[in-house]
């Protein structure tokens, strides 16, 4: 996920470093998969609203003309006869559809650019640590940490109309929210404003620092011209003046946030291709939380006798156990197997320890790496997925981008919560009995907090109820529900339906296919090695479960 702000400036680029895999050698394509690979192209420029004069247009007789442009496109794409194409190539169809369902469903339910204020918070500090923004967000985007500073003069020209264009649009955002009256997102709408505005203070100021793949970069306009200093300012007095008018706003906007089970539910299958609808996730996110509360008490009782995790005391202290937690960790991946021994690898992940969160008012997550960090560092094998997409491209032109409309949720964040417990069960605590106790702190966090989402996508809670249940059911008293932490969490949830539940989700859909590839292998008599398997998932590129099983699953001469 994306940390805020508040959360960044604690923790820092707490993450891993990339590493890579055998990619399939890119297959010829002929006849209709030909066909196909000019349709995704197509496809691509779709979704982009029109812009003019770098404002986006998300009025009403804008987004009908794209819903008319969408079903002239599932048309084609339906017309597509598949017969004899690629394992691969009819997987990356799979996928244009699922992103197709997801354009329909931002078109039919979820409209985020009339309901959801959130949606015109359009400027980023920091990169995320999945594919692409968590959450819907009106193009173009402005990714502040994708440039040079000092800017060069084609760079000061585009943000000066970029972020120049931020005044008009959150004029357009006003009249194209008139009818929204889903609360919770006005509730909690103020907060991606007050962000935004303290982003663009911090330009201007020249103290903006941004976590990035390679690092922190930091954000000046030193050698800016007048105009673009100009734009910033104007930016930000109307980012503020927006977030007040949310603010003042939303308690007259009374009425349901969530899409309802059924509407959820056809989400997760037509555009996630998850295969569990709104009540199986409520059976499996319960299960996982006694699971993660069960394991958390043999664990306390296994180390009864060892003495309990105590917070490193200083900045100094935490340095140094950072660097050598990451080093540890490091080199846990490249011994066994799963990232390949480069210097650029183990670099990166040394410039990613963090820093220290002080003894103040701690998040869930500050509690848990002041503590042992090994965790938090586990799950952020996230940034070998960007690099790996940064500096190996699939062979497929269709995976070498980000999927559209959040699809990649339960493969990146389900991926990188099953490493959390992976690197637990293949021994990376053995040394360290107590840190195996913050994973399953961890586990009952994720859980928790997607079950929360799940009952306010069905409107039977509120925020604000959501956020009670994901501090209560999380051990040892380290979430507050009033917490900025837990509020950004849920707000996202509520406005990216499924995000929520994808840690748990996508993480139970990574056994799945594990248990089905090694029965699959064992039935034919082929070994089984778990590195060689996770390997293979890495190298189908940033796909939902659902598109590699059959590629994972079938015979090695098959492979």
């Amino acid at each position: 996920m994306r940390f805020p702000g508040f959360l960044l400036a604690a923790l820092g680029a707490i993450c891993l470093a990339p590493g890579s895999s055998p990619r399939a050698a890119p297959q010829e394509s002929t006849g209709e998969s030909a066909g196909f690979a000019e349709l995704a192209q197509q496809w691509r420029a779709l979704p982009a609203p029109t812009v003019k004069n770098c404002v986006p247009d998300y009025g009403a007789t804008a987004m009908a003309e794209k819903a008319a442009q969408l079903a002239s496109f599932k048309k084609r794409l339906a017309k597509l006869d598949r017969k004899g194409w690629p394992t691969a190539q009819v997987a990356d169809a799979r996928l244009l559809e699922a992103e197709t369902n997801g354009m329909d469903f931002d078109l039919r339910v979820l409209r985020p650019w009339a309901r959801d204020p959130s949606f015109y918070a359009t400027v980023f500090g920091e990169q995320s640590d999945v594919p692409a923004h968590e959450g819907p967000t009106a193009q173009p985007v402005i990714d502040l940490f994708k440039y040079r500073y000092p800017l060069s003069a084609a760079d000061q020209e585009q943000l000066t109309c970029l972020i120049g264009a931020i005044p008009t649009l959150l004029d357009q955002a006003r009249r194209n929210l008139q009818g929204s009256r889903a609360h919770d997102l006005w509730a909690y709408g103020s907060r991606a404003f007050r962000e935004q505005a303290e982003v663009l203070q911090q330009l201007e100021a020249g103290t903006l620092r941004m976590r990035t793949l390679h690092g922190f970069v930091a954000g000046t306009l030193n050698e800016a011209s007048d105009e673009l200093r100009a734009a910033v300012a104007s930016a930000r007095a109307a980012t503020e003046s927006f977030r007040d008018w949310v603010a003042t706003e939303a308690p007259g906007r009374i009425g349901p946030s969530g899409v309802g089970k059924a509407h959820y539910s056809w989400s997760q299958k037509n555009v996630h291709l998850v295969p569990y609808d709104w009540d199986t996730q409520v059976v499996l996110l319960t299960r996982e939380l006694e699971r993660a509360q069960a394991g958390l008490r043999y664990e306390e009782f296994r180390n009864r006798s060892r003495p309990p995790l105590e917070p490193v005391a200083s900045a100094e202290a935490f340095a140094a156990l950072g660097q050598q937690r990451m080093r540890k960790l490091t080199d846990f991946l490249i011994d066994g197997g799963l990232v390949p021994d480069k210097p650029a690898y183990r670099d990166a992940l040394m410039q990613q320890v963090g820093s220290y969160p002080g003894a103040g008012q701690r998040n869930f997550f500050q509690h848990t790496a002041v503590r042992e960090p090994l965790g938090l560092y586990s799950h952020c094998y996230h940034w070998i997925e960007l690099a790996r997409l940064e500096n190996e491209p699939h062979a497929s032109p269709v995976r070498r981008e980000a999927p559209r409309y959040n699809i990649f949720d339960t493969r990146s964040e389900g991926l990188a919560t099953a490493m959390e417990e992976i690197l637990m069960h293949a021994g990376l605590y053995d040394d360290l009995p107590r840190g195996r106790e913050i994973v399953w702190v961890m586990l009952a966090n994720r859980a928790a907090r997607g079950l929360a989402s799940l009952r306010v996508q069905a409107n039977e809670m509120t925020l604000a109820e959501a956020g009670r249940f994901h501090a209560e059911w999380t051990p040892r008293g380290w979430s507050e529900s009033q917490s900025d932490l837990v509020a950004f969490e849920q707000l996202l949830y509520l406005r990216q339906p499924g995000y929520g539940t994808s840690y748990i989700v996508g993480k139970l859909q990574f056994d799945r296919l594990l248990a089905d590839t090694a029965q699959a292998r064992e039935i034919r008599g082929e070994p089984f090695a778990f590195a060689e398997f996770f390997r293979a998932v890495a190298s189908e590129g940033i796909l939902p479960f659902a598109l590699i099983e059959e590629p994972l699953k079938a015979p090695a001469r098959a492979r």
